[in-house]
């Protein structure tokens, strides 16, 4: 005879939704700080880590290290919440999406006034 396990009806999902989340927020950076660097002379040349790369190599680095940074917060804040994953599914989505537009060259152009 099987065992019968009963499923709580809202299981904890915090830490998956911050793991979601945070990849939409961390492509919304990657954006946000390449049409931003493109846009300034002085913040390209502070993210210019690496010489042969240019600035891309601080855009990418900030990104990531932001990335990490709002995983471990959401993480930590949604330890043991249940949310409504959907939600933050579309909201994660709706950031990835902003983070590819922002990277297309003609819409950084546009928001720059060029």
């Amino acid at each position: 005879m099987s065992e019968i396990k009963l499923v709580p009806p809202n299981p904890v999902n915090g830490p998956i939704a911050a793991a979601v989340l945070s990849c939409g927020v961390g492509c919304f950076l990657l954006g946000v700080l390449a049409v931003a660097a493109d846009g300034s002379k002085r913040l390209a040349a502070a993210l210019n880590f690496y010489h042969p790369t240019g600035p891309l190599s601080g855009v990418t680095t900030v990104a990531i290290a932001l990335w990490l940074l709002c995983w471990m917060v959401l993480a930590a804040r949604w330890r043991n919440k249940s949310l409504a994953f959907v939600k933050v599914s579309a909201l994660a989505f709706l950031f990835l999406a902003l983070g590819l537009l922002f990277t297309f060259p003609p819409f950084g152009d546009l928001m720059l006034g060029r």
